[in-house]
C-alpha cells in the first residue's frame, strides 16, 4: 500500500507538471552540447531473489530455506540520480549516469530450522552505480516542438554493499547474527528506457522517464559452503522497473 500510494504520488505529479509547461514550453530544436540531469524516482521489483529455496544443515540441524523476492523483503526504496550528456547532434547523446539506492529490509519467514521456523532481518540493500550509455530522441521535424521523446539503453557497474542478517528461531531458542552474510558486490548492469523532456525554463528541462534495470546477483555466502544451503545466491540478480523525474539543465 506504502509503495502504490508513492507511485501514484509520483504519477499525479508528473501529470500535473506536464500540464503547467505544455502551454509556455519553447524550442528545442537546437539542444546544447553539454548537459546535466538530477533525477529521484522508484524502482519497484520485478524479478530476482534475495535468496532462492534450499536445503541443508545450519547450526547441526536439519534447515529447509524458502525463496524470497527483493519485493517480500526491501519493498520499492528511492532512487537518485545524478549525471551528464554530450549531443553528437540534435538527436543522439552520450551520457554517464551515477544512481544510488537504497531500501529498509522487513523482517521474513526464512524458512525452519530443526522443529522450529526460521525468520530472518536483512540489513539494508544500499547500491551505487555508475551506467554509461546513449539516448536517441525521436526527430523535431515528427513531434512537437514544445517536447523531446527519446529511448536509450546503457551498461554499467553496481557496488553493492555487503547484507548482512540475524536470524531467529523461537522454538529452537536460536538467535546468530551473520556478518558479510553477502559479500559486497561488484554486479554487472544494463538498462532500456524511454521518457520525454518539457522545458520549464530557459535552458532547464523537466524529465520524466520509465524503463527496466537488471542487476547482477550478489556474491555466494562463504558460511554455508558444504552445508547444502550454499545455493542460495542463485537468481539473486534484480529486474527492476525504475519511474524516475527530474530536471536536466542545458549547458553551452
Amino acid at each position: 500500500m506504502r509503495i502504490r500510494r508513492t507511485v501514484l504520488a509520483l504519477s499525479i505529479t508528473s501529470c500535473a507538471v506536464f500540464g503547467a509547461v505544455s502551454a509556455s514550453a519553447q524550442s528545442l530544436k537546437d539542444p546544447a552540447k553539454w548537459a546535466i540531469d538530477f533525477g529521484v524516482g522508484l524502482s519497484p521489483s520485478i524479478n530476482g531473489n534475495v535468496n532462492s529455496g534450499a536445503i541443508g544443515v545450519y547450526q547441526g540441524q536439519t534447515t529447509a530455506v524458502l525463496p524470497n523476492s527483493y519485493g517480500d523483503v526491501y519493498g520499492t526504496g528511492p532512487e537518485f540520480r545524478f549525471g551528464a550528456a554530450y549531443a553528437f547532434n540534435n538527436v543522439s547523446e552520450v551520457r554517464g549516469t551515477f544512481i544510488w539506492q537504497s531500501a529498509d529490509a522487513d523482517l521474513v519467514r526464512l524458512g525452519d530450522i530443526g522443529p522450529s521456523p526460521l525468520y530472518a532481518q536483512y540489513s539494508d540493500y544500499k547500491t551505487f552505480s555508475f551506467d554509461l550509455g546513449y539516448r536517441r530522441y525521436m526527430p523535431v521535424s515528427v513531434q512537437s516542438q514544445s517536447f523531446r521523446v527519446y529511448a536509450e539503453a546503457t551498461i554499467g557497474i553496481a557496488d553493492v554493499n555487503r547484507i548482512n542478517v540475524e536470524f531467529a528461531a523461537p522454538q529452537s531458542q536460536l538467535i546468530a547474527n551473520n556478518t558479510n552474510f553477502y559479500d559486497g558486490t561488484a554486479a554487472f548492469t544494463w538498462s532500456i528506457a524511454a521518457g520525454v523532456l518539457f522545458p520549464i525554463a530557459n535552458k532547464v528541462d523537466f524529465n520524466a522517464q520509465l524503463g527496466l534495470r537488471h542487476v547482477g546477483g550478489l556474491a555466494q555466502v562463504d558460511q554455508f559452503v558444504g552445508t547444502g544451503l550454499q545455493d542460495i545466491n542463485d537468481n539473486s540478480s534484480r529486474l527492476t522497473f525504475p519511474v524516475i523525474v527530474g530536471v536536466r539543465f542545458r549547458l553551452k
